[in-house]
């Protein structure tokens, strides 16, 4: 029986124990292309300043022996590892997805890898995602909103990490931030139903425990009706978690409260919005006749709903572009780097009309 030599495992055998084939090296590289490792590697960092009759014979070169540089040895040649890490809450926001998109687009642009993890609103896990990410040498770091585990921000300001806060915008924040005023953007729209003549209001509210967003959204309601003397009942204040289904449940939680119902309901993010509006449309309210909706977010269903629903829009492509340019400004050592507000806008559609009934004094207490 013949013995295996360490090529007799051919292309396509499979086995656990093959031996991985040879790479080229940057040596042979600059040999084939007849200029030194030193050219190769001003190609490969700084093409920009290799002329293009040497930068071509480098790229046939590199395509002939499928060459690619090692990591590693580049990130200790430029302290940069070309990859910036992301944490977002969930993908199943389409408007995180969006933001995300655009930011890798953008980051793929100028060189950079992005890296992404979800950390389900878990502050202790988003802060392990952040270590593990740093272990493995990103260059920055964006995250969402401002509510964080207690060490992130010390560990990313320790580590000399740049980083950005993505769909809040705070000028005091902490870190530099881009995005919308959650706050003022709930206080002019609750404006905008008492404007409509709405008084008794009821809001589906996202918990707040660990998202900052949340939170101000709810304070911008609250300070909106109580500069009008209002407060909402704590019957019409419900919160849960994320999804449709959670926004059908706590609207028949409102409804079935044992007093005078809303004439609006204010839904904290798109997802309880149309949760509220099938809810509404199975147990035979007319909206806007017997209720008025608006949401957030503006995901594209809420425009193609048999009523379409009255939703502040986020532009979340905006966010991750402006992300994308503050992490790489701040890479490059701009330390003039401002925090950028992004506009948000609401969108008047159907589901939101003056109440039937018009209640001429609600002050019911909290």
């Amino acid at each position: 029986m013949a013995k295996a030599t360490p090529n007799s495992n051919a292309a396509g055998s499979g086995t656990a124990g093959a031996p991985r084939p040879a790479t080229a090296t940057l040596r042979e590289v600059a040999e084939l292309a007849g200029v030194s490792k030193a050219t190769v590697s001003r190609f490969i960092n700084t093409p920009e300043i290799v002329s293009p009759t040497v930068g071509e014979r480098i790229r046939i070169a590199i395509n002939h022996l499928g060459w690619v540089p090692h990591a590693a040895a580049r990130a200790l040649a430029t302290h940069r590892t070309g990859t910036i890490g992301a944490v977002v809450p969930t993908l199943a926001n389409e408007h995180f997805a969006t933001a995300i998109q655009t930011l890798q687009d953008e980051l793929e642009g100028k060189g950079y890898t992005l890296l992404l993890a979800c950390s389900e609103y878990d502050l202790q896990r988003e802060y392990r995602q952040v270590r593990k990410m740093l272990e493995r040498g990103v260059d920055a770091i964006a995250v969402v909103g401002e509510a964080h585990h207690p060490e992130l921000y010390p560990l990313l300001e320790q580590r000399g990490v740049p980083c950005v806060s993505t769909f809040t915008y705070r000028p005091q924040h902490r870190s530099v931030c881009v995005g919308v005023d959650n706050y003022r953007a709930f206080y002019n729209f609750t404006n905008y139903l008492l404007d409509l003549g709405h008084r008794r209001i009821g809001m589906i509210a996202q918990n707040a425990d660990t998202n900052d967003r949340a939170a101000a959204r709810r304070d911008g309601v609250r300070d909106a009706l109580a500069e009008c003397g209002i407060a909402m009942h704590p019957a019409h204040v419900v919160e849960g978690y994320w999804g449709v289904k959670d926004g059908r449940r706590l609207l028949r939680q409102i409804m079935a409260a044992p007093i005078k119902v809303p004439t609006a309901i204010i839904c904290g993010n798109g997802s309880f919005a149309m949760g509220a509006m099938l809810e509404a449309m199975s147990e035979g309210y007319v909206v806007p006749r017997d209720l008025s909706l608006i949401g957030f977010d503006d995901f594209e269903l809420m425009a193609e709903l048999p009523v379409p629903i009255t939703t502040v829009r986020v532009p979340s492509a905006e966010i991750g572009k402006h992300a994308a340019a503050l992490l790489i400004a701040q890479l490059d050592g701009n330390t003039a780097v401002q925090s950028i507000e992004c506009e948000s806008t609401l969108m008047i559609r159907a589901s939101c009309a003056i109440p039937a009934v018009i209640d001429s004094d609600v002050r019911e207490s909290s």
